[in-house]
């Protein structure tokens, strides 16, 4: 618990230091926006103790549309340490005390996946995002997992985004797989036990898990970019399925190398050889 209360303490201060500027960007509609969110993500994977390690890269600058796996909350501290991202999430997000006000302030898009009439303005949100050019991160799961497995990517909400942008757009549109995997945990590689401490997934409470993991220590992942998929070249089904198993055959590969030195992303670094190539059979 004191490790605990010595991250709050740091966290608390910092959030209320890049409120008010992310709160004025967002209504003067500054470039800043998106930047704010990636630099506060950052400071606080170093304060919980997250060491990521980086694999592939970003296809490009333009607008993408990721597919990633979903494990964890820890996920959206992660991937926005990363990089300027939106997300898509649910709209039971929006209500959450303090995390759905933050999940505002990073221009998160919700979406009510119980309502079907309702999830057509939502992807003609994504839409949007997507040609002012954003990038929109989908737990294309649907839910999150145990961290042991990568579940089927659903392919209806793919479908309706691909469908909204219209055929104009798709073809300056990327969409790219995404693999989060956690590695490592306290120092120790990463088991079934272990990774279960990470991943919140079913019923478990969010406070408690969320305590837990900001007292933990050290916690190691790797996020691994795939090929990019041509938003115009297939049908929803066929990206969901390639997506898929690009996410597995690099999760899959994080898994295999464990833990490693974390690689700092670095501006115009050469491509990292991606994980999903590597495992190609011959």
């Amino acid at each position: 618990m004191i490790r605990f209360a010595v991250v709050i303490a740091c966290v608390v201060p910092l959030t209320l230091a890049l409120l008010p500027l992310q709160l004025l960007a967002l209504r003067n509609e500054w470039r800043i926006q998106r930047t704010i969110p990636r630099l506060y993500h950052r400071i606080l994977c170093r304060l919980i103790g997250v060491r990521i390690r980086e694999v592939g890269c970003r296809d490009g600058h333009g607008p993408v549309l990721i597919l990633a796996n979903h494990v964890s909350w820890l996920d959206i501290c992660v991937i926005s340490a990363l990089a300027p991202v939106a997300f898509v999430a649910k709209s039971e997000v929006a209500g959450w005390p303090l995390f759905g006000f933050l999940a505002k302030l990073q221009r998160t898009i919700f979406i009510d996946r119980q309502a079907r009439h309702r999830t057509g303005d939502a992807t003609v949100e994504i839409g949007g995002r997507l040609r002012d050019g954003d990038a929109v991160v989908l737990f294309a799961e649907g839910t999150s997992s145990d961290g042991s497995r990568v579940l089927p990517f659903r392919s209806a909400l793919i479908g309706a985004v691909h469908h909204a942008l219209g055929d104009d757009a798709q073809a300056a549109i990327g969409v790219q797989p995404m693999a989060v995997t956690y590695t490592g945990f306290g120092g120790l590689p990463i088991g079934r036990e272990l990774r279960e401490r990470v991943a919140w997934y079913g019923d478990a409470d969010l406070i408690p898990h969320f305590v837990g993991l900001l007292s933990s220590g050290a916690i190691d992942v790797t996020v691994s970019w795939g090929e990019p998929i041509a938003a115009s070249a297939t049908d929803r089904k066929a990206i969901a399925r390639d997506a898929e198993q690009s996410v597995r055959r690099m999760c899959e590969a994080a898994r295999r190398a464990g833990i490693r030195d974390p690689i700092a992303p670095r501006p115009n670094a050469a491509p990292v050889a991606r994980p999903d190539a590597q495992l190609e059979p011959a």
